[in-house]
């Protein structure tokens, strides 16, 4: 590892953490291997490469399906309750690793230490959801048509769950699916995001010594690495009956077709072009921070950035002049140092395409509101800091109609009634997040009545981004469809199947229909 020249505690956090310069990147829990080439982890913090990982390869792959083919045999016979356990206990691992794991979450993936301590907090807040939840995978009976019968239905786990995860929510998303899958009495083979290794090895070393503590089997939790090639080792494989994707809509969109072709299950969580509708009737301060955390939170990375201010004429130059004096405050720099607002992208590729979205916005007619560009210079060294830009627009320009992983806020103006503004909000192919600033009742209810917004999440008053584990996350149209988390996510994780017993002398057939013997 090379040295960090404003270290904040990352040498200690991956000491920690157990990340060596080289890591093996394949894992059925305590036993790690990996015989394919070496993804190596760079910080968009300071450009310097922290560790590398070993890829999987198919032979390494096999062995991990193998493991978990095996583990499950044991797993789904553990009771329901005993799972949960398990995962509180892993829960109760991660409040002691918290501060480690969320510094190694933003130095790889170069959001806020605050954010990425957040993250941490959401895997802990999922583990004590999914152990209530293991009390609770109810199941309903049903009056039968034929006298002397029950009928009931009933949940059983799927197998194994494929979840391949994006490097802005390196941890968390992951967290989301596998603490239910587990509860529900799967097991998990995760694919992290090639650009955020490290974080993936962090979290397989913490569950790997929970399951160890606990003497269950080798393949409850199993990691495996690499790019997209070894993500097809998992969507065409007819033994995994789930995989939990989330990434762009190009990618959904293959992953879909691949497991849909082998009639296996898909959640997909894709891409977000996420607006905020402020009416007439907005607390304009309440706006205006709602609108700033949305669009330079993560960097504008998160899938559920603001993306869209779609605001009412007779509040445009407020809202405007509000948001462009807010973005001069805004401090750029390291996301380790608790001073600063905003960190980096990602990499190189996230700035070449940030700065053609603002150049096509440009070029479509944009009135850029405040400038955007590449930062240089001392701790901008990485090349991965941009400033965040505001450009007004027109929702009907295509650059608008895209989803772009930066800061980049697009400002709209709309005339005429809260409808029209609806309007604006969907039309759009995606439909995760979308939010409402009004006091009134009637616009409230209306943005969220069936004439509103289409999208998965539907907030009145607060931005487009913060979702809370306790509901279903997940969008509509292009965003995939799928949901995780919260509410009654579980299911998905589960076959259902209908039960009938009879319990008379004889045997009634439905329908009243004849047959004797």
């Amino acid at each position: 590892m090379q040295q960090l020249t404003q270290d904040f505690g990352i040498s200690e956090a991956l000491a920690t953490l157990y990340i060596q310069e080289t890591n093996n990147g394949t894992s059925t829990g305590n036993d790690w291997f990996g015989s394919g080439e070496s993804i190596v982890s760079s910080s968009p913090v300071d450009g310097l490469s922290i560790a590398s990982v070993s890829t999987t390869t198919k032979e390494d792959y096999e062995k991990v399906v193998s493991k978990a083919q095996e583990a499950f045999k044991t797993w789904r016979m553990v009771p329901a309750p005993a799972r949960g356990e398990i995962v509180r206990q892993f829960g109760d691992k991660l409040r002691e690793y918290k501060e480690p794991l969320g510094k190694l979450v933003s130095y790889e993936m170069g959001k806020s230490y605050q954010e990425g301590l957040g993250e941490v907090q959401e895997m802990i807040d999922i583990c004590d959801f999914a152990v209530g939840l293991s009390r609770q995978l109810h199941g309903f009976t049903m009056h039968s048509e034929r006298p002397g019968h029950r009928m009931y239905e009933q949940y059983h786990p799927l197998g194994i769950v494929g979840i391949i995860s994006a490097f802005n929510f390196p941890v968390a998303v992951w967290s989301w699916n596998t603490a239910l899958a587990w509860v529900c009495g799967d097991v998990c083979i995760w694919k992290p995001s090639e650009k955020t290794p490290l974080t993936g090895v962090a979290c397989q070393q913490l569950i790997a010594e929970v399951l160890k503590k606990n003497e269950m089997p080798e393949g409850i939790s199993c990691l495996i690495n690499g790019n997209g090639e070894v993500g097809e080792f998992m969507t065409t494989d007819k033994r995994i009956p789930l995989i939990s994707a989330t990434g762009s809509t190009r990618m959904g969109k293959k992953v879909a077709a691949t497991v849909g072709e082998r009639l296996g299950k898909s959640l997909l969580e894709l891409g977000g072009n996420n607006a905020i509708i402020v009416t007439p009737n907005a607390d304009i301060k309440m706006t205006v921070i709602g609108a700033v955390f949305g669009a330079v939170g993560t960097a504008g990375q998160r899938c559920t950035s603001t993306r869209r201010l779609i605001v009412h004429e007779s509040v445009f130059d407020q809202v405007k002049d509000a948001l462009v004096a807010a973005y001069g405050q805004l401090k750029i720099g390291n996301p380790l140092d608790e001073n600063n607002h905003v960190g980096p992208i990602i990499d190189s590729d996230a700035v070449r395409m940030y700065l053609m979205a603002l150049e096509k916005a440009k070029t479509e007619g944009g009135n850029v509101l405040v400038s955007g560009g590449v930062l240089e210079g001392n701790g901008y060294e990485s090349g991965c800091y941009v400033k965040p830009a505001i450009v007004e627009v027109e929702n009907s320009y295509n650059i608008v109609q895209q989803e772009t992983f930066a800061p980049i806020l697009y400002l709209i103006k709309y005339s005429g009634d809260v409808e029209d503004a609806i309007a604006l909000q969907n039309d759009v192919v995606q439909g995760l997040s979308s939010a409402i600033m009004t006091s009134n009742l009637r616009e409230a209810e209306l943005f969220l009545s069936q004439k509103g917004s289409d999208c998965g999440i539907a907030n009145v008053n607060i931005g487009t981004s913060g979702a809370e584990i306790g509901g279903a996350f997940g969008g509509e149209k292009e965003t995939g469809g799928g949901r995780e988390s919260g509410s009654d996510a579980w299911k998905v994780y589960m076959r259902r199947q209908t039960n009938t017993i009879n319990y008379s002398t004889g045997l009634p057939l439905a329908q009243g229909i004849k047959f004797d013997l």
